[in-house]
């Protein structure tokens, strides 16, 4: 699911343009939801502020029941999530992980390595020459 919620809305729309035949239960509905952090990562829980999210629930005619919940106010992208997570509980789930949940993998793996390219390339070495007094 988290790799569906940070998939990109337009690829998603790519590699699954029909959706099955399909109801909604909840959705797609745009809320809000309070974010929260730790001071120091391990400290006391403060609220770090809202974030949008849109979550939707759907079940398929074959009675699998998908949920999805995706930063921002995209319905389509939470529809379509929430096919892909009941598509997943039914016989299509090899394939699903084949041709959506395989090729939104590769796309993440990729942004992450530019961006620890790009990371990388702002890199500064430090070194420190040391003194005939203080050695």
């Amino acid at each position: 699911m988290g790799l569906l919620a940070r998939s990109a809305p337009a690829r998603l729309h790519a590699l699954l343009p029909d959706v099955p035949p399909h109801t909604i239960l909840r959705g797609p509905e745009v809320g809000a939801v309070m974010v929260r952090g730790r001071t120091g990562g391990t400290g006391q829980p403060f609220n770090l502020g809202e974030m949008t999210v849109t979550r939707c629930t759907v079940r398929l005619d074959n009675g699998a029941i998908g949920h999805a919940h995706v930063q921002g106010r995209d319905k389509g992208h939470a529809l379509r999530a929430a096919v892909v997570d009941a598509l997943m509980q039914t016989d299509q789930a090899d394939a699903t992980q084949t041709q959506i949940l395989t090729s939104l993998q590769s796309d993440e793996s990729a942004a992450r390595a530019l961006r620890a390219t790009k990371a990388a390339a702002t890199k500064v070495e430090f070194f420190t020459l040391v003194r005939g007094e203080n050695a």
